[in-house]
C-alpha cells in the first residue's frame, strides 16, 4: 500500500496533540499548545489578527477592526492579511516557528490539520459564557465541530458561502437560452454561447489553485450520488462520478479559454467579469465583485444546477471562523475581539461586504439578505430540506493536502488530456481511503 508523507506527519500531529493534552490535564495548565504557552493576559494591549483572506477582504476587516478598537479603547488589533492561497503554509511554518498570532481566520477545510497540532483553543466554554450563545447558527455550528475532527468547537463559525452558477442574462437572453437551472440546460448553453473565432465562450473552468472542491460539485451534483462514503470506502471514484467528471472536463478548450488550465478563483472571476462568457461557477464571495463590474442587470447568481427530475445534490461548502490560538499571551483580549468581530453588527457588515450567508442568526434576519438575491437563493436551498449535502471530509487531517496540492497538478492533467478521469479519480480515492482508514485508528 501507497504511504502519503503528509498523512504520516498528520497521524503523528495527532497522536502528539493527545499527549500534550494529556500533559496540559496533569500539569493544570491553561490548555496552550503548539508554538509556545499561551495565558489569559490582562485583557488590554495588543493582538494579533491573520485574514484568511487578505486583499479580498481588508477593507471590510479594517472597518470591523476599527469599530472594535473604538468600542475597546484599551486594546489595539494589528492586522495582518493573508492570501487565501498561502494561509495554510503560513499557518504550518508559524506552527512549527512559534510565531502563531493570537486570533486567525480559518476555514473548515484546514481546521482539523491546525487542531490536531494543538495549536487552537477549544471555545465551547467561551462560546457559554459569552454574547454568541444561543446566536449562531446550528448547522454552523456542526459543521464546525465536525470538521475539527475532535468534537470540540475550535472556531467561532463567521458565515457560509456556497457555490453559485453565475449567468449573463444579457448573452442568455440574445441567444433565447433558457436558464441554466438545470446540467442538460447548462451544458447546451454551455455549446450554443461559444463561438471561438470570435473570442465568445460559454463557460469559464477552474484549472488552477482551488479547482478541486468545484470539480467534486460537478461530479456529485450530476451523478445525484448522496454520500462521500460508503462504508469505509469514498465514492469518488464510482463510475458515475467518473462519467460526470469525464463530461465536465470536456468543456475545456472545446466551451472554454485555454487559458483557463491555470485559473484560481481571481484570474476566473477578473475574466467574467470583463469578457463575454456565458456562465461561471463561484461561491457567494464574489457577488460583490459582479455587481461592480457588470451591475445588477446583466448577471443572475442561482443555485448550482439540478438533475432533470429536479433532484439537488451539492456538496458541503466550509464554513469560516475566527480561532483563538492557545500559545497567545492575552486570550482574554483576543476572546473580546472574536466575540466582537461574530457578533450581530460586525457579522452582518463583514457577510454583506462579502456576500456570505451569516452565522449570526439575528445578522442573518438583517433586510440586506432579501436584496442580494444569490445569498437570498443559497440561503433558502442549504435551509429548505430540499437539497442533499454530500458532506466533505474536512475533519480529516489531510483532507487540504489531499484537496490543494496532491490533486490539483492532476486535475490540470486530466484538462489537457494527458490523464483520464478514471486514473484521476481513482488516485485521489486511495488517497481518501488511507487517510480515513488513518483518522479512524487515531479515533480508537
Amino acid at each position: 500500500m501507497t504511504i502519503f508523507p503528509g498523512r504520516r506527519r498528520a497521524a503523528l500531529a495527532l497522536a502528539l496533540s493527545g499527549v500534550l493534552a494529556l500533559t496540559v490535564t496533569a500539569c493544570g495548565d491553561d490548555g496552550s499548545g503548539a508554538g509556545g504557552e499561551g495565558t489569559e493576559g490582562s485583557g488590554k494591549g495588543k493582538i494579533t489578527f491573520w485574514d484568511n483572506n487578505g486583499g479580498v477582504r481588508t477593507d471590510v476587516w479594517k472597518e470591523i477592526i476599527a469599530d472594535f478598537e473604538k468600542a475597546n479603547p484599551d486594546i489595539d488589533v494589528e492586522y495582518v492579511g493573508v492570501a487565501s492561497k498561502e494561509v495554510q503554509s503560513k499557518y504550518d511554518t508559524a506552527i512549527q516557528g512559534g510565531a502563531l498570532p493570537d486570533v486567525g481566520g480559518v476555514g473548515a477545510a484546514m481546521l482539523a490539520g491546525i487542531a490536531a497540532q494543538g495549536a487552537l483553543e477549544p471555545l465551547d466554554a467561551r462560546i457559554e459564557g459569552s454574547s454568541l450563545f444561543g446566536k449562531l447558527n446550528p448547522g454552523m455550528v456542526e459543521s464546525v465541530k465536525a470538521a475539527g475532527g475532535q468534537d470540540k468547537l475550535f472556531t467561532v463559525p463567521t458565515s457560509a458561502s456556497n457555490g453559485v452558477l453565475y449567468y449573463r442574462t444579457d448573452l442568455f437572453e440574445a441567444a433565447g437560452l433558457e436558464e441554466p437551472t438545470t446540467w442538460s440546460k447548462f451544458y447546451a448553453a454551455a455549446g450554443k454561447l461559444t463561438a471561438r473565432d470570435e473570442n465568445r465562450f460559454g463557460y469559464t473552468i477552474r484549472g488552477g489553485a482551488g479547482s478541486i472542491a468545484q470539480a467534486l460539485d460537478a461530479m456529485y451534483g450530476q451523478s445525484g450520488i448522496q454520500s462521500f462514503w460508503e462504508g469505509d470506502r469514498t465514492t469518488v471514484n464510482d463510475p458515475e462520478n467518473v462519467a460526470a467528471l469525464e463530461k465536465y472536463a470536456g468543456l475545456f478548450k472545446k466551451n472554454t479559454p485555454a487559458a483557463d488550465v491555470n485559473n484560481d478563483f481571481t484570474k476566473m472571476v477578473a475574466q467574467w467579469d470583463s469578457g463575454e462568457i456565458g456562465m461561471l461557477n463561484h461561491n457567494l464571495g464574489s457577488y460583490q465583485d459582479h455587481v461592480k463590474a457588470l451591475g445588477t442587470e446583466k448577471f443572475r447568481g442561482i443555485p448550482n444546477p439540478t438533475l432533470d427530475d429536479g433532484t439537488r445534490v451539492m456538496v458541503s461548502n466550509p464554513v469560516d471562523g475566527l480561532g483563538l490560538f492557545s500559545s497567545s499571551k492575552n486570550k482574554a483580549a483576543a476572546w473580546k475581539f472574536i466575540e466582537f468581530a461574530a457578533g450581530h453588527a460586525s457579522n452582518s457588515k463583514w457577510n454583506k461586504s462579502a456576500g456570505a450567508i451569516p452565522a449570526h442568526t439575528e445578522a442573518a434576519r438583517d433586510p440586506w439578505l432579501q436584496e442580494a438575491e444569490p445569498t437570498k437563493l443559497a440561503a433558502e436551498v442549504l435551509f429548505s430540506g430540499k437539497a442533499t449535502i454530500v458532506q466533505l471530509p474536512y475533519y480529516l487531517p489531510d483532507w487540504n493536502t489531499i484537496s490543494k496540492a496532491d490533486n490539483e497538478a492532476n486535475f490540470q492533467k486530466v484538462l489537457l488530456g494527458s490523464m483520464s478521469a478514471k486514473d484521476f479519480a481513482d488516485a485521489l480515492a486511495e488517497q481518501l481511503n488511507e487517510a480515513q482508514a488513518e483518522w479512524k485508528s487515531q479515533k480508537k
